[in-house]
């Protein structure tokens, strides 16, 4: 039987060679129907699919949208056109070909995920989680399904629920390297190495070579301070991929890797070459941020600043749409430390927990060297972190939401309260790291400074450092950084706003202080970087700890820790230096409308201007 007589078995074989990605042979078999059959919509739409696997979205569209108006009661061909149409950027196009399909026939878990990727790549958070969440209830245990719901909870930075979609996730279907890499890059994101480790060392011993399974694992391998191996992977890579997200992801880990050896100029050039493809505005910060950086390594510094402006008007619109957070949203800092203690209330507390079952807490602003402090403490064998977690912060939320007010009436809590909240905080410790009952935990995180009355309540005894470092160099590093904190990025989106963030942070703890007397020591980055080993000997002390050499190398343990999460992970992997002391001299005409606020703490500090 000839083709031109019955197409369909030749067809059916064109599906197989689509779906073992034999992509000419599949292209091959529909050319020969459609030679005696021109228009048989089957092998159109086969064509269409093997077209946009190769990355021809235009002329995958233009065959779709051909089928559409063939046949434009069919479902499936008004989905294939909104999917072909999304890589090439005509979203409300795409819109309007799903709500078509829509309307046809109830949705399938394929129509739904593509319509979650589109609307989050439009920054439409809210309908993205939706259409997403339907995708998974429709097909549970699709692997590609599971990942882009988790990754539109990690990007409104609800990571327990992304976790939580991920949860026995090697046991999905349909985990091809593509899915298994970015799986693997979200876990790692947050923190959950652990989790992807196998994943990782498989994708390693058997690296893929194309589509955006290499770029992701190279973006992991980078994350883990595998530098060498990530680079191997890009080398490898087979070359003139279309798929332009690809193209963008591969511009910004080649740009990072060279930001790590130095080559800033070569980091710039590609994320120059990245930057027109980001799509939409609210996205360009994701670009922006590591532009200034490149920028300010160059000494081009007034472009390094404007760069960073536009960064932050960019991150801002991004808040905004997809956490619906914006200038005007009040910061949950704002309303932590908007009330102090009562001296009558505090006279009620007990002691708590002995020191040796309390954490060490590391506070400060950000980008004191809260993250080198961690590393120095996370060498010595006694002591164990667990990288930057909002545990704290959780217990804080969840007591505002009670029936005592915080601060001010702690002391009503009994016992049995008490040991609940600390429960529920060391069972948090305890899903994030295997802590040794013979280590002693450190709690680093920067803005526990707010919620020191609480830290005071709950471990009274506690040690507790307080890193302090210029003024003017802590916000100009925290304005060079993208935070993935809403609450931090809009606290850092311009210089007065900060400014008045590090003062208002500051005072609530030198107010509070004198009432609390928590066992605290103040640690300044300037003198631990200028002698780093008298400074380092000076803490263990404070801490009451035995002197160990490794305390010494705290660079060496936070390339053997792998990740960091914090925006310094890559710099704490260097020697102790002095470099970035003194840096915002380059940019002082910009703090001139800031210094009135600063100059108490610099004086008190003994600081200069």
């Amino acid at each position: 039987m000839s083709v031109r007589d019955d197409p369909e078995e030749l067809l059916q074989r064109a599906r197989a060679d689509l779906a073992g990605e034999r992509l000419a042979a599949a292209e091959a078999k529909c050319l020969e129907v459609l030679s005696a059959h021109y228009h048989h919509a089957g092998a159109l739409g086969v064509l269409g699919q093997v077209l946009y696997a190769r990355g021809q979205h235009e002329e995958a569209v233009r065959i779709f949208n051909a089928l559409t108006l063939m046949q434009p009661s069919v479902q499936e061909h008004w989905q294939n056109l909104g999917t072909a149409l999304r890589p090439t950027r005509r979203h409300d196009q795409a819109i309007a070909a799903f709500d078509r399909a829509l309307r046809l026939a109830p949705p399938s878990a394929a129509l739904l995920y593509n319509l979650g990727v589109l609307q989050m790549e439009r920054c439409n958070y809210d309908a993205a989680y939706l259409a997403l969440r339907d995708a998974v209830g429709l097909a549970p245990n699709d692997a590609t399904m599971r990942w882009a719901l988790a990754q539109c909870c990690y990007e409104r930075t609800k990571n327990d629920e992304a976790l939580a979609t991920l949860e026995n996730w090697q046991e999905l279907q349909g985990l091809t390297p593509q899915i298994t890499a970015q799986i693997a890059g979200l876990l790692v994101m947050m923190g959950e190495t652990r989790r992807a480790a196998s994943a990782i060392e498989q994708l390693v011993a058997s690296p893929p070579l194309k589509g955006r399974a290499p770029v992701a694992l190279a973006t992991i391998l980078e994350r883990l301070h595998r530098l060498d191996e990530a680079r191997g992977i890009l080398q490898r890579l087979e070359q003139h991929e279309r798929d332009p997200q690809i193209q963008i992801d591969l511009l910004q880990i080649s740009a990072q890797l060279a930001a790590r050896a130095g080559q800033h100029q070569l980091a710039l050039t590609h994320l120059t070459a990245a930057l027109p493809q980001y799509q939409p505005y609210a996205r360009k910060c994701h670009v922006l941020f590591p532009m200034a950086k490149a920028l300010d390594a160059l000494g081009r510094y007034d472009e390094a600043y404007a760069t960073a402006e536009e960064a932050h008007r960019s991150q801002v619109a991004f808040i905004g749409a997809a956490m619906g957070k914006g200038a005007d949203t009040p910061s949950w800092m704002s309303r932590r430390i908007a009330r102090g203690c009562n001296p009558a209330d505090v006279a009620l507390w007990d002691e708590g927990p002995p020191v040796e079952e309390s954490p060490i807490f590391i506070v400060g602003f950000p980008r004191s060297g809260t993250t080198l402090l961690e590393q120095v403490l996370d060498a010595h064998p006694l002591l164990q972190s667990m990288d930057e977690q909002p545990f704290m912060m959780q217990a804080c939320a969840a007591l505002c939401e009670g029936p005592v007010s915080y601060p001010n009436e702690l002391g009503k809590l009994d016992v049995s309260a008490l040991d609940e909240i600390r429960g529920r905080y060391w069972a948090s410790v305890r899903r994030k790291i295997d802590l040794s009952p013979a280590k002693r935990l450190v709690d680093k995180g920067p803005m526990n400074m707010t919620v020191l009355p609480l830290i005071r309540r709950l471990f009274p005894r506690a040690r507790i450092v307080l890193t302090i470092r210029h003024p003017c160099d802590v916000l100009l590093s925290c304005y060079f950084q993208q935070f993935r904190s809403t609450d931090l990025a809009l606290l850092c989106r311009d210089l007065a706003t900060l400014a008045r963030a590090y003062d208002s942070a500051f005072r609530y703890w030198y107010s509070q202080w004198p009432l609390l007397r928590p066992s605290s020591y103040e640690l300044f980055y300037e003198r631990l970087t200028a002698d780093f080993p008298a400074q380092v000997r000076q803490l263990a002390e404070f801490l009451q700890l035995p002197w160990h050499d490794a305390m010494l190398s705290p660079a060496e343990r936070a390339r053997a820790k792998g990740f960091i999460s914090t925006p310094s992970y890559a710099q704490v992997t260097e020697p102790v230096n002095t470099r970035s002391v003194g840096r915002w001299k380059r940019y002082e005409r910009h703090f001139e409308p800031v210094l009135p606020g600063l100059r108490p703490w610099i004086e008190r500090w003994g600081y200069s201007l």
